[in-house]
């Protein structure tokens, strides 16, 4: 259930403009400021240092779709409304989302890049769902390439020439970044909630020329043994391209944090990086070089902790101790209620979520209060897998009647020891709590995945 208490000072608080940045497909390890040995991120790394950086962050499912939408409306994903990956699927007229909370607390509110919960013509466009202004891609398939010819601006496609007739001049990321830095500066005076929601390192792998001269010649190639579908680029460097992008993100946070400084808005404004899901199962050939989970078990698809343990960042300079490092287990159905009571009301999100404010871990015992304990966290997919964590037991099926498989997160982070035998008694009682919190998924029509190559 969503938090009732609230931080120390809320009437005196203002209220802070919040930024969150959702990497797509970034795993655990990527970043330097967690252990990441071959990609410079200087700017992440640097956020980190003046922030929170959290270790036991969540995501909301091990694939985007479902992730996102637990992001968004803070039922985890068991009750979240889209469950599939197609990217198809739409958040429905009632759905509460993150960005409509905002907007009833005073915000306006701006989403830039990758959407994936509702195509054009159906209920779930980011205009209909709490978004004043929204520049990218609706369908995620779409999100997959970086030079496609148009994007899309609220209702509407927005040209890019540079990219037509296989013209490769206008990187998406950067086009989208500019819409969300004018978004910035135009809403300076606050309080304003600007997602910025990165494709990148998601396939197809591709960056510019320039970003990819830091990496060029630098690695031992070797393509991974599969075809890409659907008309994806395949790069000549598959870990210099792959190393290249997770920089040109760094280099666009750092952009972002820049501004605020311009703006003398850093003390106002709270910073929150992420990633949806663990890294790609495609990208495993680079992942294993790059150790991309981490200390971790698994990917992208699955439930073990590579799948869905992820970076998460919080910098609000002069509010959040700087260079912390916080083990309190997080989940991406935490972010409404959160910032739910950021804003000030914290009675905006429906009653029932699954998420828990965890304003007072952010703010500190001092000015937050006590932060309120869960009892579990759970994860589903449409492929049958399960998982549930209660305190540091860790709950997984890995598939649809494959036996249930135990792990002590305390002391086997890559759960490489299933203890299940051991503790029967803990088996039977996680084993109620992933049946109880099943749900089937509404009723909805799924329509046809789209070809990528009609997005080229």
């Amino acid at each position: 259930m969503a938090s009732t208490r609230g931080y120390a000072s809320p009437a005196e608080a203002k209220p802070p403009n919040i930024v969150l940045i959702l990497a797509d497909d970034l795993g655990y390890g990527h970043l330097g400021c967690y252990g990441q040995k071959h990609i410079r991120t200087p700017h992440i790394d640097q956020l980190a240092q003046d922030g929170m950086r959290f270790t036991q962050a969540y995501a909301g499912c091990s694939q985007c779709a479902p992730s996102r939408s637990v992001l968004m409306t803070g039922y985890h994903s068991g009750h979240t409304p889209v469950r599939g990956n197609s990217g198809g699927i739409s958040l429905r007229d009632e759905d509460v989302t993150v960005a409509e909370v905002l907007k009833r607390a005073g915000y306006r509110t701006g989403l830039f890049g990758k959407w994936g919960l509702g195509d054009a013509d159906t209920p779930g466009v980011p205009n209909k769902q709490g978004f004043d202004e929204f520049f990218g891609y609706l369908h995620q398939k779409h999100a997959h390439f970086y030079y496609t010819d148009y994007l899309w601006h609220n209702d509407a496609r927005f040209a890019l020439p540079g990219n037509v007739d296989g013209k490769r001049e206008q990187y998406t990321p950067d086009v989208i970044l500019d819409r969300a830095l004018d978004f910035i500066r135009e809403s300076r005076e606050g309080p304003f909630f600007c997602f910025v929601s990165s494709t990148i390192p998601h396939h197809e792998w591709a960056v510019p020329k320039s970003s990819l001269k830091e990496y060029a010649g630098k690695f031992d190639e070797q393509r991974p043994e599969f075809r890409w579908r659907e008309g994806y680029a395949f790069p000549k460097e598959p870990k210099a391209t792959m190393a290249a992008m997770i920089s040109h993100l760094d280099k666009s946070v750092g952009k972002l944090v820049g501004l605020l400084d311009e703006l003398k808005l850093r003390d106002d404004t709270l910073v929150l990086f992420t990633s949806d899901n663990g890294p790609d199962s495609y990208s495993m050939t680079n992942g294993e070089f790059f150790e991309a989970s981490g200390p971790l078990r698994g990917r992208k698809y699955e439930l073990y902790e590579g799948g869905i343990r992820v970076p998460a960042i919080a910098r609000w300079t002069g509010t959040i101790t700087a260079g912390v490092d916080n083990d309190l287990p997080i989940h991406f159905a935490d972010i409404m209620p959160t910032f739910a009571e950021l804003a000030g009301d914290r009675s905006l999100p429906p009653s029932d979520i699954d998420g828990i404010s965890v304003a007072p871990a952010l703010l500190g015992a001092r000015r937050g209060g006590v932060q309120e304990k869960r009892e579990f966290m759970y994860w589903d997919l449409d492929s049958g897998s399960r998982a549930v964590r209660m305190d540091e037991w860790k709950l997984v099926l890995p598939k649809r009647d494959a036996k249930l498989e135990l792990y002590d997160l305390k002391s086997d982070i890559g759960e490489s020891r299933d203890v299940s035998a051991d503790h029967p008694d803990v088996v039977e009682k996680m084993r109620a709590c992933m049946d109880a919190n099943y749900t089937p998924p509404p009723p909805q029509i799924e329509p046809p995945i789209p070809d990528g190559r009609q997005y080229r």
